[in-house]
């Protein structure tokens, strides 16, 4: 119960931040404190891409996956919601207006690839168990994505922060957003898969 609050916890700031701010800067960092937070408590993934490439490696079970996957994509859901409550208007990722949507969905892959490694070879590798600078790692990687990928893709890199905002933009901003939503769960789940991947063949001794 105590893992899945955090989960909960993180995302909803995470997505809480993007939201109001939109801001690199402010996403990564937050990203970042909130690593520091929880990593302790629930591993801090905060993102079903990451989950999905932890539990490849081995290092979750499918059953606390899935619950940690649910309680993300809540936690962006309430965000969204609270969104709405303060600034009276919803707001979704989506990509750049006529542009070719393999860009947008290469870019999410990609990037949440470089998320997921990041994870993999800083929260959970044997070889930097006891490090103090995961956090740092891992809020860095969301800061550069976001300024480099954002503006192509959306800069989402997580399917809670794709699906949690899109669905309110549906169902209260009664925008269209919705079609959106599959490149944001596409992109950033064969990035996470990749990873975990990639991950095991670079380490095999390490399980």
């Amino acid at each position: 119960m105590k893992k899945l609050l955090v989960e909960f916890i993180g995302t909803f700031f995470l997505v809480f931040v993007i939201l109001l701010s939109g801001s690199p800067l402010a996403i990564g960092c937050i990203l970042m404190v909130m690593v520091y937070m929880g990593g302790h408590i629930s591993g801090a993934h905060y993102n079903p891409a990451v989950t999905l490439a932890i539990l490849i490696r081995g290092k979750i079970k499918t059953n606390e996956a899935l619950l940690y996957m649910c309680l993300q994509v809540l936690g962006a859901i309430v965000a969204a919601v609270m969104y709405y409550l303060v600034s009276g208007k919803t707001a979704a990722p989506a990509p750049a207006a006529g542009i070719n949507i393999l860009k947008p969905l290469f870019i999410e892959a990609a990037f949440t690839f470089a998320l997921a490694s990041v994870v993999l070879n800083a929260a959970t590798s044997k070889n930097t168990a006891g490090n103090s600078f995961y956090g740092l790692a891992i809020g860095f990687t969301v800061l550069a994505a976001a300024i480099a990928g954002g503006p192509i893709s959306g800069g989402a890199f997580n399917p809670a922060v794709g699906t949690g905002p899109i669905l309110i933009d549906a169902i209260i901003g009664h925008h269209d957003s919705i079609k959106n939503l599959w490149i944001y769960l596409v992109g950033p789940f064969s990035g996470g898969i990749l990873a975990a991947v990639v991950f095991k063949f670079l380490n095999p001794d390490d399980v």
